[in-house]
């Protein structure tokens, strides 16, 4: 590990593409050409890339070992369609020699898959055709989805265009009260300053809450950073960090770079949360910004419960639903899908007994797939269906018939929603 540096007064998001521009600071606004540590695509856009990549007369990628390719989103293939995107991107990755490419049983959500494997470091540069690459924040990497075009042009030449953006940052403090999440902490920020709040911004997260969640928390919050508009989210890397990627199967801990923000740095903006007044939210249809307290909601009956996607379906947030699941049953009238992000976390829930807690809930338990977060299937609404889920989108349509809705809330919430057929937190089971 080793503590980068660069000339004061800017931010950790300026540091590191300062650091990988080749010039010793940048400021907001500049135009740069920026080396790319790793390039993602997934069975959808890579499809795309692929093409461009080919179109170009590109013959090789400019290094095999910094692109990955994961199948995740309509996978186990749902449809023929689904089935030729991915046998393109295999045959791809066959051909330029990618070992990196990750389809069927090792295969999982790709944002939380790529972290567990030690691909991501702090002081990283990722990009990714997929907006919700931003993710990788959460271990200080600065991540940003792309475009497919993007993303051929970085496989051909390591390198990404990039304007500087500006930064704001989020400072949480206090203890949160029973059953307040890292996703309550990202709602209630995106409820804050709306979808377009952060638009095109860095949303730098800070302050003792936020030191203290999880790493599995901090990648929750960064997660949903593109939500408010964001470019990328980050944290400041640190020793549970450090002590999560000690944990992976990462093989080059000589590359993590913690960059810190100098005292001084500037802040287009600077919001300052209590968390112990943050009470369990839920995003209502049709924006994740649209949030109030679940206690507030009122009596909206629904259809299905999805707990997993890559926002919470790490082992924390099966643990955490299976709290308020275990000795309880779903309600008859609600299908309850539970979706481990990655084999790994798969496993880890049915050697802790959780899939016994899910089953006896009459919960369906599905392989790793992005699935029913948007709409793909494993859990699709038709008309006028209802659904509470962990994901991190509910715009008109997303999960199915444009006419369903989509509630956004934590494993808690979601795992109350399904045993009391309705929107509603664990307070009203008692817990």
């Amino acid at each position: 590990m080793s503590q980068a540096k660069a000339k004061g007064k800017i931010t950790i998001t300026e540091k590191i593409l300062a650091s990988h521009s080749g010039v010793d600071k940048v400021v907001p606004g500049d135009l740069i050409m920026a080396r790319v540590d790793l390039a993602l695509g997934n069975d959808i856009t890579a499809p795309i890339a692929i093409d461009v990549f080919e179109e170009a007369g590109a013959k090789e990628i400019f290094d095999k070992e910094k692109v990955v390719l994961v199948c995740d989103h309509f996978t186990p293939n749902k449809d023929i369609k689904s089935a030729a995107q991915c046998k393109r991107v295999r045959e791809f990755a066959k051909k330029m020699g990618i070992g990196n490419i990750y389809e069927g049983g090792d295969s999982g959500v790709e944002h939380a898959l790529l972290p567990e494997l030690g691909l991501v470091h702090p002081g990283d540069l990722i990009i990714g055709a997929d907006s919700h690459t931003c993710t990788y924040g959460g271990l200080g990497a600065f991540a940003t989805g792309v475009g497919s075009t993007d993303l051929a042009a970085a496989m051909i030449t390591g390198e990404v265009w990039l304007k500087v953006p500006e930064s704001m940052k989020f400072i949480f403090h206090g203890r949160p009260n029973k059953w307040v999440t890292a996703k309550d902490f990202i709602l209630h920020a995106i409820g804050d300053i709306g979808v377009d709040g952060a638009l095109y911004r860095a949303m730098e997260f800070t302050g003792p809450a936020v030191s203290s969640l999880t790493i599995e928390g901090r990648l929750t919050m960064a997660n949903m950073a593109i939500e408010a508009g964001g470019k990328n989210g980050i944290f400041e890397a640190d020793e549970k960090t450090i002590a999560y990627l000690k944990g992976t199967k990462q093989t080059t801990p000589e590359k993590n770079e913690i960059f810190k923000s100098d005292p001084d740095a500037e802040y287009v903006d600077v919001r300052d949360y209590d968390v112990g007044k943050i009470p369990p939210l839920v995003a209502m249809p049709h924006l994740p910004s649209n949030v109030r307290p679940v206690e507030d909601v009122g009596d909206i009956p629904i259809d299905q419960v999805v707990i997993g996607s890559c926002t919470n379906g790490r082992i924390e947030d099966l643990r955490l639903a299976a709290e308020v699941l275990k000795g309880r049953r779903a309600s008859k009238s609600v299908r309850l899908i539970v979706i481990p992000a990655t084999p790994a976390i798969y496993r880890q829930a049915l050697n802790e007994g959780l899939f016994e807690v899910f089953l006896d809930a009459d919960g369906v338990i599905s392989p790793p797939t992005c699935g029913p977060c948007l709409g793909g299937h494993m859990g699709v609404l038709a008309a006028e269906e209802r659904a509470v889920a962990t994901t991190n989108r509910n715009f008109a349509g997303r999960m199915g018939d444009p006419k369903s809705e989509v509630y956004l809330a934590s494993p808690a919430v979601a795992a109350a929603s399904a045993v009391l057929g309705k929107v509603a937190g664990p307070a009203e089971l008692g817990l």
